[in-house]
């Protein structure tokens, strides 16, 4: 098993990531205000920083298998800081906007590149122990992140969230530096260039049962992001609750998915992952059509909205792990491209429904939960697909060379 300070320090990273999307979301109708745009142009700087996250995936990963793991990730690192730590002095929201972008493309080494260690320095029993520890931590930022967020916006503002959070990727800078070696020996390195990638990609993403999963796995993120982003209006402009409260709330929701997703992980023994998949599936449609159907009927409150909420995040809860190691599982020769493939497509997804829910204005539900029920539904379509076409061959990409 790695060293504990090495642990540490990709548990770090993990962090980096959701914190920076979580924590000021809170402050997005202040930030409206103080930037005189509206609720789509706040959102648009969370597109931007899941724009730039999905692209990252695609240019570190390649790097760090030709270049080794440590250069790479320390760059990515410290442009992660610096470009944060800009955001909290950016005169406008262009500014912003494009800053967020920086981040969020140089933040995603990180993620990659982090998971690339860890295959790097375990494997088998110790790896699967290893990334479940990271992803079990790195599920807390969603609950902590709004809390935290909530409290330094009231001292501070807005602004004062990107000074923490820049803190934050200066200590991941440091950590790097200090605890993660080079994990990527020069004999293991890929020389075949862009053109070896390019055909592994073709070959995974053509697997029906791998592309059917993570598609599921994608539209569920596609549901969790049209709440990220509409949240901050849903729970203060339409059901009046206070930014600590909302923060609370939003918090209670992270709970709720990080109890069920630990529920499945002890029933995945006794009941068949594409089983506990589909309850969750099911769930979060069920959840996502009721508060459709309350709001176009105008009688969504407090008492209606959050349960069903609660609802959609235990389904979400089951959704994740089991969609992502049904997808992963298909293809074994190719577990690196196959993660990297799907972390792009949830962040692409997500940065193309970030903006949509904000264009029904700061004061309405629907575009919310229109984007969840059509998220849902389609993550359905996909699960079924995918059991379809079980039956199948799996895809046999080329082996990595070395």
């Amino acid at each position: 098993m790695p060293r504990p300070r090495l642990t540490a320090a990709l548990v770090l990273l993990c962090f980096v990531g959701p914190l920076s999307t979580d924590m000021y979301l809170p402050a997005f109708p202040r930030m409206a205000a103080e930037l005189r745009t509206d609720a789509s142009g706040v959102q648009l700087t969370l597109t931007a920083f899941l724009v730039g996250m999905t692209l990252g995936h695609l240019v570190f990963g390649p790097l760090s298998d030709r270049y080794g793991r440590r250069g790479p990730l320390l760059a990515g690192a410290a442009v992660c800081a610096a470009a944060t730590a800009l955001c909290a002095v950016a005169p406008g929201l262009g500014s912003l906007t494009a800053l967020r972008f920086v981040a969020g493309f140089s933040g995603a080494a990180g993620v990659v590149i982090g998971r690339a260690v860890v295959s790097d320095v375990a494997e088998g029993a110790a790896a699967a122990r290893l990334l479940g520890v990271l992803m079990t931590l790195a599920g807390t930022a969603p609950v902590l992140a709004p809390l935290a967020g909530g409290a330094v916006i009231g001292v501070t503002g807005w602004r004062g969230v990107f000074w923490v959070l820049a803190g934050v990727s200066l200590l991941a800078v440091a950590a790097v530096a200090v605890a993660v070696p080079e994990s990527l020996p020069t004999a293991r390195r890929r020389t075949g260039g862009g053109g070896e990638l390019l055909l592994t990609m073709r070959e995974v993403a053509g697997d029906g049962v791998y592309a059917g999963y993570t598609l599921a796995f994608t539209f569920a993120f596609g549901a969790l992001f049209c709440y990220l982003a509409g949240s901050p209006f849903l729970l203060q402009n339409v059901l009046g609750l206070s930014v600590g409260v909302s923060s609370v709330v939003f918090s209670g929701g992270a709970v709720v998915a990080a109890l069920s997703s630990a529920t499945g992980a002890r029933l995945v023994g006794r009941i068949a992952p594409e089983r506990l998949l589909r309850t969750g599936l099911y769930a979060m449609l069920a959840g996502t059509a009721a508060l459709l159907a309350a709001t176009v009927a105008g009688v969504l409150t407090a008492a209606v909205c959050l349960p069903l909420v609660a609802v959609v995040c235990a389904g979400l809860g089951l959704v994740i792990a089991n969609a992502a190691s049904l997808a992963l599982a298909r293809v074994p020769a190719a577990a690196g491209t196959a993660s990297a493939l799907l972390g792009t497509a949830q962040s692409a997804l997500g940065a193309v429904v970030a903006p949509l829910v904000g264009l029904g204005g700061a004061d309405t539900a629907v575009p919310v939960f229109a984007g969840m029920t059509v998220c849902g539904g389609l993550a359905v379509l996909a699960a079924r697909a995918a059991g379809r076409a079980e039956g199948f061959p799996p895809a046999r990409p080329a082996p990595h060379p070395g």
